[in-house]
């Protein structure tokens, strides 16, 4: 008999598990886009260099982010009952920090709020915060109560976990306290990739970010070798038509290979 082994995996997972499965029903249209970032990198680099305070590539990707969705906003609004739709003023960016907790890496959930207002610096700051912050005893108390409802949604039939994020959906402004409004994930950060990866977000748009590989490309009708960044774009149909998204990555593709606001 082949020799096997049974790993118990941990009860975030189930909740993983149902955010797929609601994610899956969401009328995205994915975009697998290719930017080229090197004049960007280089202009981050020269700002760490003459600056103490650092800025980190994600931090400035997410800024950047949250100023173009915020021109066209309605890419990152919600459905309110069958014909309408709410626009939320900010943009907030979900995405995940790893943070390492007795020896292991645990995934931080992190909330960049007002991302279309915050500066570079300013969430470069926040993400190395949630990173880097120890737990106080009030922080660990306070997690031991929420394990608490952890543990009673993860005892519930599968039937009724879905049935929250259905209805947590079907009540944007609830949502958007929560999760905001914007996903934004990257895989670029823990390891090379040479390719697109496609999330499954239950956010009206979402960012999935690859790595940034070398090479060759056609500048000023020249074939020179440049820092190309692959990324893969999930929009909500049901909130914007196909040509309002082609205006929103267009814009995007000119504000991240500018090198907007360094």
């Amino acid at each position: 008999m082949t020799n096997y082994k049974i790993l118990k995996f941990p009860d975030s997972r189930i909740a993983s598990i149902d955010i797929c499965e609601i994610g899956k029903q969401k009328h995205h249209v994915t975009g697998l886009v290719e930017f080229d970032v090197t004049e960007s990198r280089r202009k981050i680099k020269d700002y760490n260099k003459a600056h103490i305070n650092k800025i980190t590539f994600n931090a400035w990707l997410i800024s950047v982010i949250g100023f173009t969705i915020k021109k066209h906003e309605t890419s990152s609004s919600y459905l309110i009952g069958r014909n309408k739709q709410i626009i939320f003023d900010d943009i907030n960016i979900s995405m995940i920090v790893e943070k390492e907790i007795n020896g292991m890496k645990v995934p931080i959930p992190l909330i960049i709020e007002k991302a279309n207002e915050e500066s570079v610096e300013s969430i470069a700051k926040q993400i190395t915060e949630a990173k880097n912050i120890e737990l106080t005893e009030k922080d660990i108390l306070i997690q031991r109560k929420a394990k608490k409802f952890e543990k009673m949604y993860y005892l519930l039939p599968k039937f009724l976990r879905r049935y929250f994020w259905r209805y947590l959906l079907k009540h944007p402004k609830l949502a958007y306290k929560r999760m905001g409004n914007v996903a934004f994930t990257s895989i670029g950060m823990m390891g090379k990739v040479n390719g697109w990866f496609i999330p499954i977000s239950v956010h009206p748009i979402c960012f999935g970010i690859s790595s940034i590989v070398k090479k060759p490309a056609v500048v000023d009708d020249k074939i020179e070798i440049r820092e190309i960044l692959k990324m893969s774009i999930l929009i909500d149909h049901d909130v914007i038509d196909g040509a309002n998204m082609a205006r929103l990555i267009s814009d995007l593709s000119r504000n991240i290979e500018v090198g907007l606001y360094l």
